[in-house]
């Protein structure tokens, strides 16, 4: 089956090589399109650019979220469920094929899509940066030209048919999957089921850091932002204390305490984390302060204080045996 069309926009033909099921898809801002592709040259050889079946992994996209192809969402919209079809499109919609075929690459390649770039708009960088670092992309850069993309269709769904990946929430779904991540959290903290608990406590947390990254530092809005994260902080740091990763808790408890340095909980955090890797000086200086921020935790400190003091002297006399071993003289025979 091909048959040629003329889509309703300039510069671009499509022949069907395998017929869709179904409806047309309704696609809106926050539909997830699951597809496969290739790019071809418009050349003699019909010369293969990039075949995400390489990869073994469908590509995907978000509409609505300034997918640097604008003329992808285009083209998927005129596809059915299962179909197959072959795109012609000229150079008026290919020109920044480049730019996108490096960033998918590098994602391919376990690598920042971002890395080197500046902070500039897609076509600033594309000029910044005399060579992609791949030489069929550096030659299309040079000499735009028109391609041949092959589709396959698997499915669209709408944006509540699937869990939605933080940077592809708006600010409102970000504000409301907080207190569900918290929620979800908590319940598996209850469970003793640290490891996820902490996943859920950590999504929150960059919920709440892409939403203050718009703010200004330290005015109303941040603010009102960094009280949501500190408590997201603590617990995270909690299921760490819990599954061993101490100089995690010592990351984070200290990045906190830079900002807070009156949060009595995270001192308390940090001097647990410093005991169990015999750090004893900087747990008591924080045994110390909690017991000075926070007089009701005072008997809490008492008895962390005490069992501080008791795995040192172990540690100590271990120790000396340990030494006195080593340079103890061998007997004759």
């Amino acid at each position: 089956m091909e048959e040629t069309y003329l889509l309703n926009v300039e510069g671009v033909k499509k022949k069907i090589l395998h017929g869709g099921q179904g409806e047309l898809p309704k696609l809106q801002d926050g539909s997830k399109i699951t597809f496969h592709f290739q790019t071809l040259k418009d050349d003699f050889e019909r010369t293969v650019i990039d075949d995400s079946r390489e990869a073994g992994i469908p590509m995907e996209i978000i509409v609505g979220k300034m997918f640097k192809l604008e003329i992808w969402e285009t083209l998927l919209s005129s596809m059915r469920a299962g179909e197959v079809a072959e795109f012609w499109c000229d150079t008026i919609h290919t020109g920044m094929y480049a730019l996108v075929s490096r960033g998918m690459r590098r994602i391919a390649e376990g690598r920042d899509p971002l890395e080197g770039q500046k902070h500039r708009c897609g076509m600033g960088n594309m000029f910044d940066y005399h060579s992609t670092g791949y030489p069929d992309l550096d030659e299309l850069q040079r000499t735009p030209q028109p391609l041949i993309f092959i589709m396959e269709l698997f499915r669209v769904e709408e944006p509540s048919a699937y869990k939605r990946d933080t940077w592809a929430m708006s600010k409102e779904e970000k504000l409301a999957a907080v207190p569900v991540l918290h929620s979800e959290g908590n319940r598996l903290v209850l469970r003793k089921e640290f490891a996820q608990a902490a996943a859920k406590y950590q999504e929150a947390v960059i919920c709440l850091r892409n939403l203050q990254a718009k703010e200004k530092p330290w005015e109303d809005g941040w603010l009102k932002l960094e009280r949501l994260v500190t408590p997201l902080v603590l617990n995270y740091c909690q299921c760490q204390l819990e599954l061993g990763e101490y100089y995690e808790v010592l990351e984070h408890t200290t990045e906190l305490l830079q900002k807070h340095n009156d949060n009595a909980k995270a001192y308390f955090k940090r001097a647990k984390a410093h005991a169990a890797v015999w750090n004893e000086r900087e747990a008591r200086e924080d045994f110390l302060r909690v017991a000075h921020l926070d007089p009701s935790m005072a008997a809490a400190v008492k008895k962390e204080l005490k069992q501080l003091g008791e795995r040192m002297r172990k540690k100590h006399v271990e120790d000396r045996k340990r030494y006195q071993g080593l340079f103890q003289m061998p007997r004759g025979p």
